[in-house]
């Protein structure tokens, strides 16, 4: 698996959430749009806190984990916002550790992708196939955030 393809391929993927993140208005941050279940605010944060689980957890790389453990809280798998107690992490601090996450990542695991990891739930094998997993989550979640755009115009 080439490298410079599998980080490339994510860095699109985010560079294609910052546009949209970028495009959304401040009052429509935190609106849930009929037929959805989560705002967009929590889908920025979803990326960034599930893609550094996805890859650096269930690769054993524990050790470059750098977001605060509260953000599981607000942006791991099974939450919304109807359940949140508090203010969320501010989006312009989501959206700074969104741009800042592809080049850690390619820093941390270059020359990595071929090494085994643990069994998974995405059932991946390497390092590079868990980036290429993610990668394919963080597209789903580009997409609830293209079409709740155009819902909450």
């Amino acid at each position: 698996m080439r490298e410079d393809f599998v980080f490339d391929v994510l860095n699109d993927q985010y560079t294609k959430l910052l546009e949209f993140a970028e495009r959304c208005p401040v009052d429509a941050r935190n609106k849930v749009p009929d037929g959805f279940n989560n705002t967009i605010h929590w889908h920025v944060g979803h990326v960034l806190v599930s893609t550094e689980f996805h890859i650096l957890y269930l690769s054993g790389n524990i050790q470059a984990l750098t977001l605060p453990s509260e953000y599981m809280a607000y942006f791991g798998y099974g939450t919304k916002p109807s359940d949140w107690l508090d203010e969320p992490p501010l989006w312009e601090a989501l959206i700074e550790q969104l741009k800042a996450q592809p080049l850690q990542l390619r820093g941390w695991l270059q020359e990595k992708l071929e090494q085994p990891v643990k069994e998974n739930f995405f059932k991946a094998e390497t390092i590079g196939e868990l980036v290429v997993s993610t990668t394919l989550h963080a597209s789903y979640h580009v997409g609830n955030i293209s079409a709740m755009l155009k819902a909450l115009k």
